[in-house]
């Protein structure tokens, strides 16, 4: 039985337009605003899911999705610097954000390493292999990374060497341990354009 998982990542708001740690924001009207225009153009799917946050609630209800909640695919944990911007963080501390980006073991904020994130996905798409139907998932950029490296048996320095656009899709399908991977289409209507 071939497994299928789609995941989309989440609509843009402030806090990734300024390279904000989850600091909870809303995607706001214009993220709403092109998460709805996306409405309808997903395929259909026997599960539908989001984790806890804020953005991807809201992205899912925007694209017409009835969602449970999955705590697996909450995105990185970055301990004491949620909230913060990258600059706000890498003129603060910039050793430790070196290392962070660097090391895929550090967490010198307090959280989840990369590699523990990667784990922790890798982990959920075992559980999720061998289920019937489709499995569609609205998540953070992260998430998606750490699929992608898991999938296609990537060392996990390839992470953030890995870009994930806001309203996208990627796509796993795959048997007996061995994922296929269609990256990154935006979604879209046929006649958007």
């Amino acid at each position: 039985m071939t497994t299928r998982v789609f995941f989309v990542a989440a609509a843009m708001g402030a806090s990734l337009r300024q390279a904000r740690f989850d600091d909870g924001r809303s995607i706001g009207n214009g993220g709403a605003a092109q998460a709805r225009s996306a409405a309808g153009t997903l395929p259909s799917a026997a599960r539908v899911l989001v984790p806890p946050s804020v953005r991807c609630r809201e992205t899912a209800a925007a694209l017409g999705l009835d969602a449970a909640v999955a705590t697996q695919l909450a995105g990185l944990d970055v301990g004491r610097w949620r909230g913060r911007t990258l600059d706000e963080v890498g003129t603060a501390e910039p050793e430790a954000v070196s290392r962070w980006l660097a090391d895929p073991e550090s967490a010198p904020h307090g959280g989840e390493s990369v590699r523990d994130l990667c784990g922790r996905v890798a982990g959920w798409l075992t559980a999720v292999a061998g289920t019937d139907g489709r499995t569609l998932a609205v998540v953070e950029p992260e998430i998606v990374r750490a699929a992608v490296v898991h999938a296609l048996d990537m060392p996990v320095t390839a992470f953030w060497r890995l870009d994930v656009a806001p309203l996208t899709a990627t796509e796993l399908s795959g048997r007996a341990g061995r994922w296929n991977v269609r990256l990154g289409h935006p979604l879209a209507r046929p006649d958007a354009g």
